[in-house]
């Protein structure tokens, strides 16, 4: 088998399509929980730290100077704790979504599950209904009764 045909079985398998749509969303749910984070959580933050907002946080290592064409170096921790709570909040939006998933699959999977058992008992009740049948043995000895009465 050619490279392009490994290529194509492992390109179009139903896991890798899967798995692209998944990363397609990801990126989209990623801006509703980071639009989430700036713009409802951490302004209600701000409330609660006299209008500070954690993206001001910083330590300034040193001052800018603009004569002297010096930048301000800084350590933007508060920028750092603004992407611990976005990262929380996706993981908790994450799993409850595969949570729910799961519930669901369990149980669509029960009722699958219970609709097979239901129609095999119904199965073995008709089986047990039907008359039955004579066995090999009983219709050779029938036969043979037969033979020996002429």
């Amino acid at each position: 088998m050619g490279l392009w045909a490994d290529f194509k079985k492992f390109a179009f398998k139903g896991n890798v399509v899967d798995m692209a749509v998944g990363v397609v969303v990801g990126g989209a749910f990623s801006k509703i929980v980071t639009s989430l984070v700036n713009d409802i959580i951490m302004p209600a933050i701000g409330v609660i730290t006299n209008g500070k907002s954690f993206s001001d946080l910083k330590y300034i290592i040193r001052e800018a100077n603009e004569a002297a064409g010096i930048t301000e170096n800084a350590i933007k921790y508060g920028l750092f704790i603004q992407n611990i709570v976005d990262f929380f909040l996706i993981a908790i939006s994450v799993f409850l979504f595969v949570k729910l998933i799961s519930t669901g699959r369990a149980k669509l999977e029960a009722k699958k599950k219970a609709e097979e058992e239901a129609a095999a008992a119904a199965k073995a009740a008709e089986e047990a209904a039907k008359p039955k049948a004579p066995t090999q043995e009983e219709l050779l000895a029938e036969i043979r009764d037969l033979l020996k009465n002429k």
